[in-house]
């Protein structure tokens, strides 16, 4: 598939932009201190609520830091002296391109509408918010990644282990295993995930950080925020929420939103979170003050455990059972309709014709009859517990899911040969 062609290059509403180009020509009037900044330095946050109140809100009572109201003099005297001084200063090195070049988004038409849209939203500020998209450029590349293989071929479920647990990412395992022993016998303890699953995440992930993606993550959200491919379902409202949570995270963690990398989707770092993710579910967890998914061993290991922690994951419970689906077809099609959403008991597979291993038949909780493709040959079907619908709230794929279960036990089983 080739990408979305972008529509021909028009100006952009002339007042903000020429308040920008105001703004970044005072900005050579600076101190000289002021100049010898070579870092792009987010805006400030406006507020730490996720939303600025409607313009209609009534107004709150003054706090013990406000100033006192003006009367009619003072007011006088304050609109002669105009608007108060800002108490921020947008970077000159975030002034707009003055020659954007081919796919910049300095002049698409939904680049600073959606810019002012997702300053309001996440409390940014807008003149930042605009100047940063402004940097974005459109990637060809994102847009043909992000469809769907055009012939994908029968599924198979040996192929797509043997892809994943191979002797590179398991001998990188026990090194990263070795490296972190203590760590993720901490965030074992806390959140109740065993390490082999927190660490075979990882490894499948970006093999335990040596494939973090090498996509600027400006671009790639800005690109399927506003140029998202026809062929496929619609997520564009989905990067967009994204990149807004990328703007503010950057803000939140002085990030220069021009450096950060990441997949050909947006994911960031070892454990590969989406912005949203970062900052609703990634932890400090080496206590530094900060998270840093893309250098923390640490923060990553912690952040996938509280992932799964928050996902639903239950400590002790198997990830899945040994299962005999149903020989009657509608039984087997029943038990398959809800796909890996766990929904029947123990007992409601035996009555449908299921014959689960031991374990499976004394499971108290609901299970789910995931099936398996294997190209030409027959289907592997598991019985997968609320465990391994956690694992799939990371990627919703039961390929992915037992693929982090067979990666996890191998590991063990590797770091264990290591010791003896």
């Amino acid at each position: 598939m080739t990408a979305t062609c972008l529509p021909r290059p028009r100006t952009l509403r002339l007042p903000l932009l020429g308040l920008l180009l105001a703004a970044s020509l005072a900005l050579t009037a600076c101190s000289s201190a002021m100049l010898k900044l070579k870092q792009v330095m987010p805006a400030p946050v406006v507020d730490k609520g996720d939303r600025l109140p409607p313009a209609s809100a009534p107004a709150s009572a003054a706090s013990p830091t406000q100033a006192p109201p003006q009367t009619p003099p003072q007011q006088a005297a304050a609109a002669l002296a105009g608007p108060p001084a800002l108490p921020w200063l947008a970077p000159a090195s975030l002034a707009l391109p003055v020659n954007p070049g081919a796919g910049s988004y300095a002049l698409h038409p939904g680049a600073q509408p959606l810019a002012e849209q997702l300053a309001r939203k996440y409390q940014l500020d807008p003149v930042w918010a605009v100047s940063v998209l402004a940097q974005a450029q459109s990637s060809e590349s994102v847009t043909r990644l992000i469809m769907p293989a055009a012939n994908p071929g029968a599924k198979n479920w040996a192929a797509y282990r043997a892809r994943f647990i191979d002797p590179i990412r398991l001998k990188a395992g026990v090194q990263f295993w070795r490296k972190n022993e203590a760590l993720l016998q901490k965030a074992e303890a806390q959140y109740g995930v065993p390490r082999e699953i927190i660490a075979g995440i990882i490894g499948i992930e970006t093999t335990y950080g040596r494939n973090t993606g090498t996509f600027r993550v400006l671009d790639v959200l800005t690109t399927l925020s506003l140029d998202f491919p026809k062929g496929r379902s619609d997520r564009s409202a989905f990067f967009q929420d994204e990149l807004g949570q990328f703007l503010r995270l950057c803000a939140e963690q002085q990030l220069d939103p021009l450096s950060v990398q990441g997949s050909f989707a947006g994911a960031i770092g070892l454990p590969q979170f989406m912005p949203s993710s970062i900052r609703r579910l990634a932890v400090d967890f080496d206590g530094d003050g900060k998270i840093d998914l893309r250098r923390s061993d640490a923060d990553a290991i912690g952040s996938v455990a509280h992932f799964l922690a928050e996902s639903g994951w239950r400590k002790g419970m198997p990830t899945h059972y040994i299962v005999l689906p149903p020989a009657d077809t509608t039984a087997r099609e029943t038990l398959l309709a809800p796909d890996i959403q766990p929904t029947f008991t123990s007992q409601a597979f035996k009555e449908l014709g299921a014959r689960l291993d031991s374990p499976g038949q004394k499971h108290e909780g609901p299970l789910a009859l995931v099936q398996l493709q294997n190209g030409g040959a027959d289907p592997t079907y598991i019985a997968g517990t609320e465990n391994f619908y956690a694992i799939t709230r990371y990627n919703q794929s039961s390929y992915y899911a037992l693929a982090v279960i067979e990666m996890a036990r191998t590991l063990g089983q590797a770091v264990k040969s290591d010791r003896d």
